[in-house]
This record gives C-alpha cells, structure tokens and sequence, in this order.
C-alpha cells in the first residue's frame, strides 16, 4: 500500500444512521470474521456488530476523504451518559468504583479498530488526534477501558500478563479490579524468570501505545469467551502527560 498522509483522511462523529452502520460493519469485519467474537445482537445478515450500548455513545469515524469510506472507529461514552446508557460497558468485567467516586471526568473508550489495510500507518495517529480533540473539549481527565489479547488461553499469554502486571499496574486510587467471580490472575510468571522483552513483544500494539503514553493497567484480566479475548483494563490520567507523550497522543490535524 501507498505511503498516508494526514491530509488523506478525516475525522468526525457518526451523525446518521447511515455512518453507524458503516462503523458497525468494520466492526464486524473486525472483532466476528477476523476475531472471532459474536453478542446477542450481531446482525450476521447486515454484517453488522452492535450492541445495547450503541444508542448512547459518540462513535468518532475516519475516513477517507477521496470516497469517505470508514477506515478507522472508536466509541467513546463519557461519565456524564453512562447512567443513561446503564452503566460503562466495562462494568461488565471490572468493578469500576474507584474511578466513578474520583470525582474525575472520565471517558471510556472502546470498539477501537481499523481496516487491516491502515494499520501500522499515519490512520492511528488520526484517530488518535481526532480523540485528542474530544478530550480536550470535553475536559477529559480519566481515558480508560478494556483492551483485548486475542484467544483465551491464559498458559499463551502468562508472559505478557504477567508483566503488565509487574510493570505497569495502576495506582491504588485508579487501580479497578475484575469481579471476583471472574477474576483472573495477571502475576503468573515470578519476575526473576520472567523474559520481559520477549513478554513486550507478545503485547498488542494497541496497549502498547497506551503504555508508551504513559498508561497503566488495572488488576487481573477477564476472560471473554464471547468475543475469544482475554481483557485488561487500560487507565490513562490525561494530567500526567508530558509535553512529548502529548505530541505523540496526537494534538489536532484540523
């Protein structure tokens, strides 16, 4: 593929019904035929992957300007609409009372995909800057929300698990847990054994950029059947970015 440019592509919230669904289809392409994973209410016959959750979230869309096809999605739901939503959509796997008593404004983020033609290029960053955008006018103070290792053999994934764990753990005021009925343990691996490069290597790219940024992750993983994942929470206190960790975070592409 040709070498992106910025001015190649365009960020925006999906406002029809029609750019929905054309999020819900790369979702589809996705987390069901690439991942995987399915959810009551996946439209196998639209190719569509939705959820209850849609209606009430901002679903911010790239796009290419030459046809507007949509390349890239995120979907962002701030503390303010989460009760009208009935909650976040991590409160499925994590008991998330520390960030919602921390008087914060928080942001959940989720859904994040691209096209597998865009990926490892400039199409990230512009997504990533037309979040940055949304933070910034929304007075954003805590990012946060699950992030997915594919496949759900914890023995293939103790090493990296483990060193999120020893390595990037939240603090204790931020640290959210996974509920007790389905905690998973991250620490499987005991940090004199632990290869920590190789561990890095099997980490997503995704979280690994949160991490760059200065991110963190809360305690245990849950296991997601539905969607062949295994989940960590990842946190990120917008306040404790650095001038660099802000420039590579995104700043506009207006």
């Amino acid at each position: 593929m040709t070498r992106q440019g910025r001015a190649e592509f365009s960020v925006r919230l999906a406002k029809t019904a029609e750019e929905l669904h054309a999020a819900q289809r790369l979702r589809y392409d996705v987390f069901v035929r690439e991942l995987g994973g399915g959810g009551d209410l996946v439209d196998h016959h639209q190719k569509l992957e939705r959820d209850r959750f849609d209606p009430f979230l901002d679903h911010m869309i790239l796009t290419r300007k030459d046809d507007d096809t949509v390349i890239g999605v995120y979907r962002l739901l701030r503390g303010t609409r989460a009760q009208q939503a009935g909650g976040f959509y991590s409160e499925n796997e994590y008991d998330l009372d520390k960030l919602k008593t921390s008087g914060r404004r928080l942001l959940e983020l989720g859904r994040s995909c691209l096209h597998r033609d865009y990926r490892g290029g400039i199409a990230m960053h512009c997504l990533w800057a037309g979040l940055a955008d949304y933070v910034a006018e929304h007075e954003i103070e805590i990012l946060f929300g699950v992030a997915s290792f594919h496949g759900t053999d914890i023995e293939k994934l103790a090493a990296p698990l483990s060193l999120l764990h020893q390595r990037h753990l939240a603090p204790p005021e931020l640290r959210v847990r996974v509920h007790e009925q389905s905690f998973q343990r991250m620490d499987l691996i005991d940090t004199d054994t632990l290869d920590r490069r190789a561990a890095m290597v099997l980490v997503p790219s995704l979280i690994k950029a949160y991490l760059r940024l200065g991110g963190c992750v809360g305690e245990g993983a849950f296991i997601d059947h539905e969607f062949n994942t295994t989940d960590v929470c990842l946190i990120m206190d917008t306040a404790k970015l650095n001038s660099r960790q802000a420039k590579i975070y995104g700043g506009s592409n207006k």
